[in-house]
C-alpha cells in the first residue's frame, strides 16, 4: 500500500486573511466545503482574532458552528486565551498557536516577545489538557526573520522540545517568508526527526522563490508526512513583508500522488475547489500544475 502522506488546507484562514477581497461567511463555507469534498481531512477554517486586526476573519465562530465536525479535522488560529475560549465556546476541538523564531516577529505579530508568545501557548496547552482540546503549534520564521535575518536552529530546536513536552499534538516548522533553501531544509528537519520523531512535526512553506515544492520534497525525504498548503496557492502574512503564496495544494498533491505517495485526495475535486478560490477571490494564482493538469479536468478524464 502507498505511504500516506497529509496535507492541511491552510486556504480559509492564511490564504484568505491578506486578500484584498474579503469572503463572506457563506462564500468561505462553500470554499471549505469543495475542499472537503475533495478529501482534505484536515483544514484551517479560521482565525478567532481581533476583526480590526485581521478583518477578513470575522464571522469564524459563525462558520465553526455551521460545520459538522465529524467530517474531518478542523482547526483554527487562536492568538490568546481570549480566542481560545471563543474558539471552544465555538465548537472548535483544534487551535492552532504560533510561536516565534525572533522577537522583531513576535513584536509585528502579536506585540509580544518571543518567550512572551511561548509563555501563552505553553498556558494554553495546560489549559487544553482539562478541556479535551488539540493543540497545534507553528514557530514562525523557522529560517529567516524578515525583520532580523537568519534564524538560529538551535532556537528551533528548543522551541518545539518545550512545545511537545507540554502536550503539543503537532509542531509546525514555517518558512513564513519563503527565504529557506532545500539544503537548509534537510538539515533542519533531519535534526528534528533524530530528536523528536517525524510523527508530530509537519511542515508550512510559502513559494516566495519559487522553491516550494523543492523544500516539500527535503521535508519528504528527512521524514515528514505532514505539511500546510492552500488552494490556488493563496497566502501572505499582512505582518510579514515578503511574505507571498504559500504553496498551492493542488501542486503538493498532484507531486505527491506523482511519486507513489497517498493524499486521500481527488485531484479532478481538487481543481475544482481551485477554480472556486480563484472565481471567489479574483487574485489566487492557482498552482503552477494547473495549466497541465487543467485540460485532463476539462475532458471529464480522471487523473
Amino acid at each position: 500500500m502507498p505511504e500516506r502522506v497529509y496535507l492541511n488546507d491552510v486556504g480559509p484562514r492564511d490564504g484568505l486573511q491578506n486578500q484584498p477581497k474579503h469572503l463572506s461567511v457563506e462564500e468561505r463555507l462553500e470554499l471549505i466545503e469543495a475542499l472537503r469534498a475533495a478529501g482534505l481531512e484536515q483544514i484551517e477554517i479560521g482565525a478567532f482574532v481581533s476583526p480590526k486586526a485581521v478583518p477578513a476573519m470575522a464571522g469564524s465562530d459563525q462558520i465553526a458552528h455551521a460545520l459538522k465536525h465529524g467530517e474531518a479535522s478542523y482547526s483554527a488560529l487562536i492568538p490568546n486565551r481570549r480566542g481560545y475560549d471563543l474558539a471552544t465556546a465555538a465548537g472548535v476541538k483544534t487551535v492552532a498557536m504560533v510561536v516565534y523564531g525572533s522577537d522583531a516577529m513576535a513584536e509585528k505579530n502579536v506585540g509580544m516577545s518571543s518567550a512572551e508568545a511561548e509563555a501563552a501557548t505553553l498556558d494554553m496547552l495546560l489549559q487544553s489538557k482539562s478541556d479535551g482540546i488539540e493543540v497545534i503549534a507553528t514557530i514562525a520564521v523557522a529560517f529567516v526573520c524578515p525583520f532580523a535575518g537568519p534564524t538560529d536552529p538551535a532556537i528551533v530546536h528548543g522551541l518545539a522540545q518545550r512545545c511537545l513536552a507540554a502536550g503539543a499534538a503537532r509542531v509546525v516548522i514555517a518558512d513564513t517568508i519563503g527565504a529557506a533553501n532545500p539544503a537548509q531544509v534537510t538539515a533542519l528537519m533531519e535534526g528534528l526527526v533524530e530528536d523528536n520523531g517525524a510523527d508530530k512535526l509537519a511542515c508550512h512553506f510559502h513559494d516566495t522563490r519559487a522553491l516550494g515544492m523543492a523544500n516539500v520534497y527535503a521535508a519528504l525525504q528527512a521524514g515528514i508526512r505532514h505539511f500546510d498548503a492552500s488552494i490556488g496557492g493563496l497566502g501572505g502574512c499582512p505582518f510579514a513583508p515578503g511574505a507571498s503564496g504559500n504553496i498551492a495544494t493542488e501542486d503538493a498533491a498532484m507531486m505527491l500522488q506523482s511519486i507513489g505517495y497517498d493524499t486521500g485526495i481527488d485531484l479532478n475535486k481538487l481543481l475544482a475547489a481551485s477554480d472556486l478560490a480563484e472565481r471567489l477571490t479574483g487574485t489566487a494564482p492557482g498552482g503552477r500544475s494547473k495549466p497541465w493538469l487543467g485540460p485532463y479536468l476539462d475532458k471529464g478524464q480522471v487523473i
